[in-house]
């Protein structure tokens, strides 16, 4: 019996080969779409995948602007976030956020899923949201990826 068979092979940085898919956001439901983009950006759909290792794909999210939400969210949801100094408390809407620019809901919803690390950080930079049909990364030849 060949024993070398049965040993795990761990992903090096060297051998990962990123490419590059494309998802369109229209009348996506945020934390649906979210999950589907941080398994992609993370690599959970590669066989060799590797927990320590950036092997995830870059993906750019079009059309963030036609995003849905369930519920009351759109009057309900609201972001806490503190500015360090003393009463700086501040919430601020998830419609005045979409207001302001709706690539933003995509990128908060897809941070808080990664983990809180350097990794996470260098992860997120796979991600790309674009508000409209139109992106800079043609050269790349992303492909569409079907919800």
């Amino acid at each position: 019996m060949d024993f070398l068979s049965f040993k795990t092979i761990s992903a090096k940085k060297n051998n990962v080969i990123q490419s590059w898919i494309i998802i369109d956001a229209t009348s996506q439901i945020l934390g649906r779409l979210s999950t589907t983009v941080v398994h992609i950006i993370m690599g959970k759909h590669k066989p060799f995948f590797s927990p320590h290792v950036n092997c995830g794909d870059h993906v750019i999210v079009i059309n963030s602007d036609k995003i849905k939400l369930t519920g009351k969210k759109w009057n309900d949801k609201k972001y806490i976030y503190y500015t360090g100094y003393p009463g700086g408390k501040k919430t601020i809407s998830i419609q005045n956020l979409f207001n302001r620019d709706s690539r933003n809901i995509i990128y908060k919803s897809v941070k808080g899923m990664l983990p809180k690390n350097r990794l996470g950080r260098l992860i997120l930079k796979n991600l790309h949201v674009y508000p409209k049909s139109e992106h800079k990364h043609k050269a790349q030849k992303p492909i569409l990826l079907k919800l």
